[in-house]
């Protein structure tokens, strides 16, 4: 694949870039936010789809059971050394809507619901917007790295007397990839206070340290028997329009009550072409992802560099995994609006604020670095010629 090479994503309903004026921003405007990529699917998944909609029936669709489950195997199996069974999958349309069903099912209204700040903003929306009381236990960031502060994690479930937390593995936009120890102590700290954990594990195939992303239900059958695992084609294979998520709920109860209001919800059969582009992407898509993720590699490098001697007034945090880069800009001593004003009125650049994060968020930004190297160096020199006006 060539990805130095610039697809033109306007005029094809693209939510990156044909809608920056109906929300607000220049129509020109250089769009690096949503999690999405700039780079083309893999060619096995192409030709799935188009061999499907060559048959020119799009009717209520679900893949076989086995079938499509031993595609899935293979991969947590090879990939993240899980061995995952057939009844724990429910299926959605995306994570967030299995967050927002999780909510629903384990909580009611009224209900403290924790997350870790700054995170991914539907964890807040999915918690308010449902009527739950949110309640962050905030990474701590010391040295250049996101830390957890299990004393207030677990003070904050006992004074909240939380019911669900909502855990972002790994993390974004603080890029953690969290250890076994962490993970473990988390578990410890829920399982201790009977808080059932829902694991939104979207960006697992995305680490950049030796240190493997470890699925939350291999710590123990006792955590795991205490969980709700989120994983999607989405990220990992630039698949997130097609709507295709699965979910892995060991325990009998659990799954019963997250399928009640998935029911509930009205909704059932999946996105035809979703299916089968999530079967054959788990099945032929590796090569294709191997080779996109030492390209984003480079670019989190190019990234690292760049800053460092261009912009030494913003610090990239070193991202552990996920190709969305969080950089701190609190060193050009801007109000939260002076820096959106920055970004968005001098640079022309529409990245996502820190603090649609959660407050701990102020001072930064994230910035989507799955694009071709010469789009992400345009950004960056955009900020660079911006600071210096």
């Amino acid at each position: 694949m060539n990805l130095d090479n610039i697809i033109d994503r306007r005029n094809t309903d693209c939510l990156k870039f044909d809608a920056a004026v109906r929300r607000g921003y220049p129509e020109d405007i250089l769009p690096l936010w949503v999690a999405d990529m700039d780079f083309p699917v893999a060619q096995p998944v192409i030709e799935a789809i188009q061999k499907r909609t060559a048959h020119g029936i799009f009717g209520y669709s679900e893949p076989d059971p086995k079938r499509f489950y031993h595609v899935l195997e293979q991969w947590f199996r090879e990939q993240h050394h899980w061995q995952i069974q057939q009844d724990w999958l429910l299926q959605t349309p995306g994570v967030v809507f299995a967050l927002a069903m999780a909510v629903k099912a384990f909580t009611d209204p009224g209900d403290a619901v924790l997350i870790q700040q700054p995170v991914y903003y539907p964890f807040s929306e999915v918690i308010l917007d449902n009527g739950r009381r949110r309640v962050s236990s905030d990474l701590v960031l010391k040295d250049g790295h996101y830390e957890i502060d299990f004393t207030d994690f677990e003070q904050k479930i006992i004074e909240n007397q939380v019911k669900l937390f909502l855990l972002c593995s790994p993390h974004n936009p603080a890029g953690r990839v969290w250890t076994r120890e962490e993970l473990e102590t988390i578990a410890g700290i829920c399982q201790k206070h009977n808080v059932i954990v829902v694991a939104d594990e979207i960006h697992e195939d995305f680490v950049w340290t030796e240190r493997p992303h470890i699925p939350y239900a291999t710590l123990g059958e006792t955590f795991a028997q205490q969980a709700v695992i989120c994983t999607a084609p989405s990220k990992t294979f630039n698949l997130a329009g097609l709507q295709v998520s699965n979910i892995f709920i060991p325990n009998y109860e659990l799954r019963r009550k997250v399928r009640h209001e998935i029911n509930a919800a009205g909704y059932s059969q999946l996105n035809t072409l979703g299916l089968v582009a999530c079967e054959a992407a788990y099945q032929y898509g590796l090569p294709w992802l191997k080779e996109v993720k030492q390209y984003l590699r480079e670019n989190i490098n190019f990234t690292r560099a760049f800053l460092q001697q261009h912009i030494p007034q913003i610090s990239l945090i070193e991202p552990e995994g996920t190709y969305l880069l969080w950089l701190d800009c609190r060193g050009l001593g801007l109000t939260n609006t002076e820096l959106e004003e920055l970004i968005v009125n001098k640079a022309g650049l529409w990245l996502d604020s820190g603090a649609i994060f959660g407050a701990a968020g102020k001072g930064f930004q994230r910035v989507n670095a799955a694009c071709p190297r010469s789009v992400l160096r345009e950004a960056l020199e955009r900020i660079q010629k911006a600071i210096s006006c």
